[in-house]
C-alpha cells in the first residue's frame, strides 16, 4: 500500500505527469513577469505624461461630451437672455469668441490624445518585439525537438529507419535575416511603380 504522502503527490500531479504545483508556478512567474513590464514602463512616465494621461482619459469619457454640450447651450442660451432683456451681448451671433474658445479646446485635446498614443505605439512596439523574440525561440525549440525525435527514430531498433525529407527541413532552424531578405524582394516591386514605357 502506497504512503498517504505518495498518493496526494499522484493527485497533483498533472495529466501529462507535471506536478500541479510546478505548472501554476510556472503560470504565477509568467503572470508577474508581465505585471512587472507594465509597472516599469508606468514608471518610466514623467509627471507631464501622468498629467496628460489623467486628462485622456477624462476626455474619453462620454460625461465629457455631456459638458462640452452644456457649456455650448448655456453659452449661446446666455447670449439670447442678454438680448432679450435688452442687454450688450458679450458674444453676439454668429458666436466668435465661442468658436475660438472649442478650436482651441480641440487642439489642445488633440495634443493629448496624441501624446498618449504615441506612448502606446512605442510600448505596442516593444511587445512586437518581445512576442518576435518568443516566436523565433520558439521556433528553434521545435526544430531542436524534430532533430530529437528523428535521432530516437533512428536509433530504435523497432522501428523502420526510412528518410523524411520534411522532418529533415522542419529540423533547420529558421534564420530570421534570410526571412527578412526574403520579405524585401517580395515588397519591393510592390511598392515601387512602374515607369511606363518609351514609344518606339
Amino acid at each position: 500500500m502506497k504512503p498517504e504522502s505518495a498518493v496526494r503527490t499522484e493527485r497533483r500531479k498533472h495529466p501529462g505527469g507535471i506536478p500541479a504545483e510546478s505548472e501554476r508556478d510556472q503560470i504565477s512567474q509568467n503572470i508577474e513577469a508581465v505585471l512587472d513590464f507594465y509597472a516599469r514602463e508606468e514608471q518610466k512616465m514623467t509627471g507631464s505624461q501622468r498629467v496628460m494621461e489623467r486628462i485622456s482619459r477624462f476626455v474619453g469619457q462620454p460625461a465629457f461630451l455631456g459638458i462640452i454640450l452644456l457649456f455650448v447651450t448655456l453659452w449661446i442660451f446666455a447670449n439670447i437672455a442678454l438680448r432679450a432683456f435688452g442687454r450688450t451681448e458679450f458674444d453676439p451671433a454668429p458666436y466668435f469668441w465661442l468658436q475660438g474658445i472649442v478650436a482651441l479646446s480641440a487642439l489642445l485635446i488633440t495634443t493629448v490624445v496624441l501624446g498618449k498614443q504615441n506612448r502606446l505605439a512605442k510600448l505596442e512596439e516593444q511587445r512586437a518585439h518581445l512576442e518576435l523574440k518568443v516566436n523565433l525561440l520558439t521556433e528553434q525549440k521545435a526544430a531542436k525537438l524534430i532533430d530529437l525525435m528523428e535521432e530516437l527514430r533512428r536509433d530504435l531498433p523497432n522501428v523502420r529507419n526510412r528518410h523524411d525529407s520534411e522532418a529533415v527541413a522542419l529540423q533547420q532552424s529558421m534564420n530570421p535575416d534570410l526571412v527578412l531578405a526574403a520579405l524585401d524582394e517580395r515588397s519591393e516591386p510592390a511598392d515601387s511603380p512602374s515607369l511606363p514605357e518609351e514609344p518606339s
